[in-house]
């Protein structure tokens, strides 16, 4: 049974020290949310936000999050659905399907980086103004002192 049956949210920069339960923080600067377990347990659950994580609905009103929020690694093994601002208690999961999820979701994970584009890791700018310069046309070079 749920503690909580309802999170208020609070749009915040950063997430307080002291997380209150029955409030769901939200900081869209770091892309992250946090709130107490509504199972009443008072462990910390984070719920970031990336393609592969979790997204945030705000409907002007009330705040959702997709998918579920499984705490598989508290001791309390709470399961359950933050749907505007309504918290829904969902059935508990065996070990098996917990195993299956986490599977998924390394898979899933692997898929959606591994597409991604390398980041260039020299300190300092890839290139300089004078290369640049250099690389431009001679017309392009000139053509600001015509105008």
């Amino acid at each position: 049974m749920m503690r909580h049956d309802r999170l208020e949210h609070a749009f915040v920069e950063h997430i307080p020290e002291t997380i209150e339960p029955g409030i769901l923080y939200i900081s869209m600067e770091y892309g992250t949310a946090a709130h107490s377990c509504c199972c009443g347990c008072g462990e910390e659950v984070i719920t970031p936000f990336t393609p592969t994580d979790w997204k945030m609905i705000f409907d002007g009103e009330t705040v959702s999050l997709r998918p579920s929020i499984g705490n598989w690694t508290l001791d309390c093994r709470s399961h359950y659905v933050i749907k505007r601002g309504r918290v829904v208690e969902a059935g508990p999961w065996t070990d098996e399907q917990v195993a299956a999820e986490r599977l998924r979701d390394r898979k899933a994970k692997s898929r959606h980086y591994a597409n991604q584009p390398t980041v260039n890791r020299t300190p300092g700018p890839t290139h300089s103004l004078e290369h640049e310069t250099q690389r431009k046309s001679i017309w392009n070079r000139i053509w600001p002192f015509f105008w």
